[in-house]
């Protein structure tokens, strides 16, 4: 029987879907618990967070005190970085409650270090850094038009 690998593009992307759409159901634990024992997390706004304990205790703070908007994405890369580790880069948007459009201001470009922890894919480091294209209004706009159309598919990860 031949066995797909730990850190398969599958397994990575669902790696990665499983995360934000733990986001999405304001589910800390769930959120954290895609993070290996030592996983980082740097947030939108600079924030770092090491080890799924911290990473859910700060999301469950943020759950509790308001309603964030949810995310969608599209993968643009994956790339082995040797046996052990893949390197995930995607651009996200966000949709604020009872919206159905991106909020420009928040998009985002995604950057997500896999490895395999226990025989199971786990996010060793995940970052989200502002898309903000100064000076370069027309890529912004791209960035919203592209992040629309997987709003609009009904997907929160689009990985094609």
């Amino acid at each position: 029987m031949n066995q797909e690998p730990v850190l398969s593009r599958a397994a990575v992307v669902a790696l990665y879907t499983r995360l934000l759409e733990a986001w999405n159901r304001r589910d800390a634990s769930g959120f954290a618990a895609q993070f290996a024992d030592d996983g980082s997390t740097v947030g939108f706004d600079g924030s770092q967070l090491d080890g799924r304990s911290a990473i859910a205790t700060e999301l469950d703070r943020i759950f509790n005190h308001h309603t964030p908007a949810t995310y969608v994405a599209r993968v643009r890369e994956l790339r082995t970085l040797g046996s052990g580790a893949v390197l995930l880069r995607a651009v996200a948007g966000m949709v604020p409650p009872n919206g159905s459009a991106i909020k420009p201001d928040v998009n985002a470009i995604q950057s997500l270090v896999a490895t395999a922890e226990d025989g199971a894919p786990r996010i060793a480091l995940f970052q989200s850094t502002p898309a903000q294209f100064h000076g370069r209004p027309q890529l912004a706009e791209q960035l919203t038009a592209e992040l629309q159309r997987v709003v609009d598919s009904g997907q929160v990860v689009h990985a094609g």
